[in-house]
C-alpha cells in the first residue's frame, strides 16, 4: 500500500512541478491531440526548468561552502557531501536529456506511442512518468528479459 501511495504522490508532484491538474479526457476525444500534447509539453518544460533550478543551486552552494578546513575529518565530509551531489546532479543532467528528447517527440507529434509494438501508453501512466517510452506490457518484459539476464 505505501508503494503505491509513494507513486501516486510522485506523480502528483511533477503535476504540481507544472501546476495543471490531471488532464480529463473527454469522451469520444482523439488519443494525443493537440490539447493533450499541450498538456504534456506544459509538464515536461516545467520539470526541465525545475530540474536546471536545482542544478544552478547545486553550483552556487558548493561555491559558497567551498572551504579550506584545516581538520581532516571536516574536510572529509564536505568532500563526501559535494561527491554526493554532484552524483545527483550527474542523474538529472541524464534526466534533462531524456526530457529533451521527450519533447522533441511533443513536437513532432509523435509522443505517447510505444516505441516497441506502436500501441498508446495512456494518459495516466505518461502523467505519473511523462518521459515514458514504452507501454506497460514492454517495460515488463523488458525488465524479465533484464532480470534474467542479470541472474
Amino acid at each position: 500500500m505505501q508503494e503505491g501511495q509513494n507513486r501516486k504522490t510522485s506523480s502528483l508532484s511533477i503535476l504540481a512541478i507544472a501546476g495543471v491538474e490531471p488532464y480529463q479526457e473527454k469522451p469520444g476525444e482523439e488519443y494525443m491531440n493537440d490539447a493533450q500534447l499541450a498538456h504534456f509539453k506544459r509538464i515536461l518544460e516545467a520539470w526541465r526548468n525545475q530540474l536546471r533550478d536545482e542544478v544552478d543551486r547545486t553550483v552556487s552552494h558548493m561555491q559558497d561552502e567551498a572551504a579550506n578546513f584545516p581538520d581532516p575529518v571536516d574536510r572529509a565530509a564536505q568532500e563526501e557531501e559535494f561527491s554526493l551531489e554532484l552524483r545527483n546532479r550527474d542523474r538529472e543532467r541524464k534526466l534533462i536529456k531524456k526530457i529533451e528528447k521527450t519533447l522533441k517527440k511533443v513536437e513532432d507529434e509523435d509522443f505517447g506511442y510505444c516505441e516497441s509494438c506502436g500501441v498508446e501508453i495512456g494518459i495516466r501512466r505518461l502523467e505519473a512518468r511523462p518521459t515514458a517510452d514504452l507501454c506497460i506490457d514492454c517495460k515488463t518484459l523488458a525488465e524479465i528479459r533484464e532480470k534474467q539476464m542479470a541472474g
